[in-house]
């Protein structure tokens, strides 16, 4: 029984976040909540008009549509792995899960834009609210995103350390 409190008490009990390994590692991880709460409010504010955009993509309209609502949400929940709060254990790792998952979609998403020549007005970083032209600008906007999801993650480790 007492296995079992044990075990339940790692989903149930919200605990505070060990102490980040470095002083550049909290700096980058708010650097990157913040892209993404610039990104998620961008995104809402433009919903509807970036889903239309969305939807005309060839080959995969319909399936972007159906992933952008998970991406915000996504993006919305990577957010208290980064800023420290107060979670459970359970959520912190899933909460910095979402972080790796949202950088490797905006890194995959626009090299596949790039690549494939996909005709987008805009990348979609900032929905439609401000029009960014898809290049090779946006895959290096991936690859940073994924460098701060990768330092973060390697400062703020909720597992135990070495």
């Amino acid at each position: 029984m007492e296995n079992y409190t044990e075990a339940m008490s790692f989903f149930v009990q919200a605990t505070t976040p060990r102490e980040p390994r470095s002083v550049s590692a909290r700096q980058v991880s708010i650097l990157f909540a913040a892209i993404l709460v610039a990104f998620s409010v961008a995104q809402l504010f433009s919903f509807e008009d970036f889903l239309v955009e969305l939807h005309d993509v060839p080959y995969i309209g319909q399936l972007l549509v159906v992933l952008l609502p998970m991406l915000i949400t996504a993006q919305v929940f990577a957010i208290p792995f980064l800023l420290g709060m107060t979670v459970s254990p359970a959520f912190r790792w899933v909460s910095m899960v979402f972080g790796w998952l949202v950088a490797a979609f905006w890194l995959g998403f626009c090299s596949w834009v790039v690549i494939a020549g996909v005709p987008l007005s805009s990348i979609g970083f900032l929905g439609s609210v401000v029009t960014l032209v898809p290049g090779w600008w946006a895959v290096m906007v991936g690859i940073a995103l994924c460098i701060l999801a990768g330092w973060s993650a390697w400062g703020l480790w909720p597992g135990k350390r070495r």
